[in-house]
């Protein structure tokens, strides 16, 4: 049972290595070439079967040859020895090859940008020592003195600061011109040219104008710099090109892979929920070892290892078998209360919690927790966790459901749609939804649906 609740918890690709990882370690698995035979519940040997004792007990080599029939019979209809069919073999290969290679954290990557460079060897512990202590964004936030003298510590000689400036110039060169910087506004500023009037209003923006900026006041700065809102506006597209993180090209993780196990696809005008049965390989009782207790005769050690082995492949197969039972009920269960989903997308999104689902199942509210968690689902309207479809909801005036989510997409479209020099308020965002949707929701409730949405207030939206 233990078994069978990690399986079902699995996401698809950490399955896929789970399969792997026994086809390797059990002899007696192996992926299948066409149907599996009977299903795990009428296997004669089931622990929970009477008949199972008899064969447990069965003693000699004919009883152990018997018992791997029985297991052949139920979980295996091939007659080769355990290997991947050559078609498998060739998909995983290719899997292997398209495989993104571990990501090189920031500092191995400048280190190896400054590799080649002509410096003495005392220059190059400075340049490592800056390299190392770069944060994530690739930014050098202690102060330039207090590096010297930790320098100095552990080189056990004297580094002055003015080495320090050196390395970092000798850094920029050779990767980027922004690489060390101290914060944001620094880092923006050192990618800017050196000349006096050339990018003059840009610099004066950052150094006395960035908390302006970051709250959109236009206006303010302008009145400051006497220059006019255009001119403004057009340094505002000059900073908005540079790059914020100096860091951000080197190293860094690879993208989380969205494989979909649940595929949703309208079939005739009608919605079929399906899992995506390539992802799902079927596995069966190899017969290849057959032979080895035919060699082994009476020795017991190896009657013994064989039980073993097929009892954990059985158990295996059979809590494979069973994880996809469960995720293809809890998906169709899911689709079948968000068939308007489906039908017109994120805007008619119902209502749902798990413990309605479970109810439906009657199973237990944590097996469908586990049953969607990191799972996927192909949909017409695209792909989305299957957790998506979770979510509280508030009741319209009509007395009709509405999901937080569906109420949070319309509130996007409000404001992609309001006019940009007169953003709307969260007040009257809320008084929209009210009049025009029926919906009933506080201004603080707004607010928090906006930030979570990643959208600005209206100050910051307004657009001058």
């Amino acid at each position: 049972m233990i078994q069978a609740m990690q399986i079902l918890q699995l996401p698809s690709l950490e399955l896929m290595e789970r399969i792997d990882a026994e086809l390797t370690e059990n002899p007696f698995l192996e992926v299948a070439e066409g149907e599996a035979g009977q299903t795990p519940s009428e296997d004669p040997t089931d622990p929970h079967d009477d008949r199972g004792e008899d064969a447990n007990t069965t003693e000699g080599l004919e009883g152990m040859l018997d018992e791997l029939e029985r297991y052949e019979r139920d979980f295996g209809d091939s007659p080769a020895g355990p290997r991947l069919p050559a078609e498998d073999s060739d998909r995983k290969y290719e899997a292997m090859n398209n495989t993104a290679a571990e990501p090189e954290c920031l500092a191995d990557a400048v280190l190896q940008q400054i590799a080649m460079l002509s410096v003495e060897d005392e220059d190059r512990q400075v340049l490592e020592y800056i390299v190392w202590s770069l944060d994530e964004h690739g930014y050098l936030p202690e102060d330039r003195e207090d590096v010297a003298r930790e320098l100095s510590r552990q080189l056990n000689r004297t580094v002055a600061p003015e080495e320090i400036f050196v390395g970092l110039r000798r850094l920029r060169r050779v990767t980027h011109p922004a690489l060390g910087a101290t914060d944001l506004r620094d880092a923006l500023l050192l990618q800017l040219s050196e000349g006096e009037a050339e990018h003059a209003l840009e610099r004066t923006i950052l150094t006395e104008h960035l908390d302006d900026l970051e709250a959109n006041r236009l206006p303010r700065i302008s009145k400051a710099t006497g220059r006019t809102v255009e001119e403004i506006k057009a340094a505002i597209e000059v900073i908005r090109g540079l790059e914020p993180h100096p860091g951000a090209e080197y190293g860094g993780r690879t993208a989380n892979t969205i494989t979909p196990e649940v595929i949703v696809e309208e079939v005739d005008g009608e919605f079929v929920v399906r899992l995506d049965k390539e992802r799902n390989r079927e596995l069966i009782i190899s017969p290849a070892y057959r032979r080895l207790l035919q060699q082994s005769s009476e020795d017991e050690k190896v009657r013994e290892w064989v039980k073993q082995r097929l009892e954990s492949a059985r158990w295996f197969i059979d809590a494979l078998r069973q994880r996809q039972s469960t995720l293809e009920r809890i998906a169709r269960e899911i689709f079948k209360r968000q068939h308007g989903f489906l039908e017109r997308g994120i805007s008619a999104l119902q209502p749902m919690r798990m413990q309605e689902v479970a109810d439906a199942l009657e199973v237990h509210i944590s097996t469908i927790s586990r049953g969607v968690s990191g799972k996927h689902a192909q949909t017409p309207n695209g792909i989305f966790p299957l957790k998506f479809f979770f979510a509280g909801g508030t009741t319209k005036s009509t007395g009709e459901a509405t999901s937080r989510v569906s109420v949070q997409d319309r509130l996007r479209q409000l404001v992609d749609d309001e006019d940009k020099s007169a953003p709307l308020s969260d007040d009257q965002l809320a008084e929209t939804l009210a009049e025009k949707d029926g919906i009933q929701i506080a201004r603080r409730t707004v607010s928090k649906y906006r930030r979570a949405l990643g959208i600005g207030s209206s100050s910051q939206r307004r657009e001058f």
